[in-house]
């Protein structure tokens, strides 16, 4: 498959990108587009977290694609919902933790009365690849003494082991490559 070019597989579909160095990755805009696919996303998610975590606090998404997905969940669950962004991204006090990702090193940062201590809080974003962002996450949760009571994405990347970088913090995935 040459870069830039898209396979039409459906939701998750393969794209390949010069700009993270030919980083294998998946493409969730088709569920974006489709009402009903993001509708019955939302679903899962929403029955996931009423089954096994009825006690959460606070959704916090990762930047971006996060954002897309976290809100909707949040409004749905009928509990906050909060950013973690890129650096120098988010007004006032802020909390950052480095880390690598699979192309390079970054630095995630949340607001620091964002999340209060003894909350009870799901991370969700759009892709688990090596685990590195959402480690990230997790560590800037627990800064704040909340409890981090597992992650939530869409796609995640079986083959990168990424859940393992996350050690105890459960994680579940829609779909798995």
């Amino acid at each position: 498959m040459r870069c830039g070019r898209r396979r039409n597989t459906g939701f998750g579909s393969n794209i390949c990108s010069f700009r993270k160095f030919l980083f294998f990755c998946r493409d969730i805009c088709p569920i974006l587009k489709d009402p009903k696919a993001l509708t019955a996303v939302t679903d899962l998610f929403e029955e996931h977290v009423r089954r096994t975590y009825p006690q959460v606090d606070l959704i916090v998404g990762l930047d971006a694609r996060g954002f897309l997905f976290g809100p909707l969940l949040a409004q749905r669950l009928g509990v906050g919902f909060a950013p973690i962004r890129k650096k120098g991204k988010l007004p006032g006090p802020t909390l950052s933790v480095a880390y690598s990702l699979e192309y390079a090193k970054a630095e995630a940062e949340m607001q620091e009365d964002a999340v209060s201590a003894g909350q009870k809080v799901l991370i969700i974003d759009d892709l688990l690849a090596t685990g590195g962002t959402l480690y990230a996450a997790c560590e800037l949760i627990k800064r704040q003494k909340a409890e981090v009571l597992g992650c939530l994405v869409v796609i995640e990347l079986k083959y990168l082991n990424g859940s393992e970088k996350l050690q105890s913090t459960p994680v579940f995935s829609l779909i798995q490559y």
